[in-house]
C-alpha cells in the first residue's frame, strides 16, 4: 500500500472561482467520519491512501456507507471533479425492467444506499444539483464499455454480481487520477458462475498486487443489534 495518496489540487468548480466561499461550503465544515471497528479503521486508511480499494463482507458493516461518505467529502472539498456510481444489473428479486423510465432512471433506486450516505455529508440540495449537472453520475454497468474514468472516484457496489469478464471490462476503464472502490459480499452473489469479485481478490493475493483488500466479519456489523442478530442467525443456518 502506498504511504501517502492525494489527488491533484483542483480549482473550485465554476468560472473564475479560486476557492469555495459560498453558504454550502461554510455549512459543510464537517468533522471526519470516524471508524467504529478496527476493520473500519483499516478501510478508511485504505480509502485515504490507495488508488484502488476492494472490500467485502456481510450486510451492516458500513462498507457502502463509508465509500459514499468518502467520495462525498472528496467532492465537496473540490479534490475531485466527478463521482461515478455503478453496480451490475443482477437484482435480488424483480428485474429493473419493471421500473419506468430510461436505463439510468431504472438503476437510480439501487444507488440509494450510496446517495443517502453522500447526502449526509453534502446535504440533499447539493446532492440533487450535482446529480442534475452530471458531476455525480449513476452509470448503468451495461453501457460502461468504451468509457474512460479520470479525475474522479468510481464506486462499484454489489460487485459480487459481476462476472470475471465484466470485472476486466470495468477495471480497464480506469484512467489518470482515478480512485476505484469495489464493494461486495461474495456470500450474496446472485450469479450461477464464478464471481468477478472473487476472481480479482484471488488475483490480488496471488500476484501480491498493491491493492488493499479489506475483509469485514460478523464482529464488524454496526447497523444495529437486530441486524447483527439476524445476520449471525442466517450465517449459522448456512442461508
Amino acid at each position: 500500500m502506498k504511504k501517502s495518496r492525494s489527488f491533484p489540487e483542483l480549482p473550485a468548480r465554476g468560472k473564475g472561482k479560486s476557492k469555495p466561499t459560498d453558504k454550502f461550503s461554510a455549512e459543510r465544515n464537517l468533522p471526519p467520519v470516524l471508524p467504529k471497528t478496527p476493520n473500519q479503521s483499516l478501510y478508511l486508511e485504505a480509502l485515504r491512501e490507495s488508488d484502488q480499494v476492494v472490500t467485502l463482507g456481510c450486510a451492516g458493516t458500513g462498507k457502502t456507507y463509508l465509500a459514499g461518505t468518502h467520495a462525498a467529502d472528496r467532492f465537496r472539498q473540490h479534490k475531485i471533479r466527478k463521482i461515478y456510481l455503478t453496480r451490475p444489473n443482477v437484482p435480488a428479486g424483480r428485474s429493473i425492467g419493471f421500473l419506468p423510465g430510461t436505463l439510468e432512471e431504472k438503476i437510480a433506486p439501487w444507488a440509494v444506499p450510496l446517495t443517502e450516505a453522500m447526502a449526509e455529508r453534502m446535504g440533499k440540495a447539493a446532492l440533487e444539483i450535482a446529480l442534475k449537472s452530471g458531476d455525480i453520475e449513476i452509470v448503468p454497468f451495461e453501457i460502461m464499455r468504451g468509457r474512460t474514468f479520470k479525475n474522479c472516484i468510481v464506486i462499484l457496489d454489489e460487485a459480487q454480481n459481476t462476472t470475471p469478464a465484466e470485472m476486466k471490462m470495468f477495471l480497464s476503464r480506469v484512467g489518470e487520477d482515478c480512485q476505484v472502490i469495489i464493494n461486495g459480499d461474495i456470500a450474496q452473489s446472485d450469479l450461477k458462475e464464478t464471481s468477478g469479485l472473487h476472481k480479482i481478490i484471488s488475483m490480488v493475493k496471488r500476484r501480491m498486487m498493491p491493492v488493499p483488500v479489506i475483509e469485514f466479519t460478523l464482529d464488524d456489523i454496526v447497523r444495529s443489534g437486530i441486524c447483527e442478530m439476524w445476520v449471525r442467525a442466517f450465517e449459522e443456518e448456512k442461508i
